[in-house]
């Protein structure tokens, strides 16, 4: 195996074990700040590949697997908690009722109350 293959290789597994650990640990934003190391890190590995993967050695290939499946859990954990908070917020939120407008005209539910705005004192 080229030695840059070798690193290109272990830059992806590095940066997949630190996004683990950050989304282990709920850090999104620790994770999202990994991002475009894992886009060059893989972008490298790419082009570092041979055209045979058979010259990548098992136990990094087995490494480099066993980091991505436990990527692709911890990523989608972290979008479901996301959601889940996203959804608790939009709960809070205060819903107007449907009802009718001084004017006596109907206000469709969701529609914004209508506010008064005084410049007197």
């Amino acid at each position: 195996m080229s030695a840059a293959l070798q690193a290109a290789a272990e830059a992806l597994a590095d940066t997949l074990a630190a996004e683990n650990a950050a989304l282990a640990a709920f850090d999104l934003g620790g994770a999202a700040a990994l991002l475009d190391a894992k886009r060059e890190a893989a972008d490298a590995l790419a082009a570092a590949l041979p055209a045979h993967l058979d010259a990548v050695p098992r136990p990094l290939a087995a490494r480099l697997r066993a980091l991505a499946a436990e990527n692709r859990v911890l990523l989608e954990r972290a979008l479901r908690v996301q959601t889940r908070v996203l959804q608790l917020f939009a709960r809070a939120l205060p819903q107007p009722a449907a009802g009718y407008a001084a004017s006596g005209t109907a206000v469709a539910a969701g529609a914004a109350p209508p506010v008064l705005v005084s410049a007197r004192a």
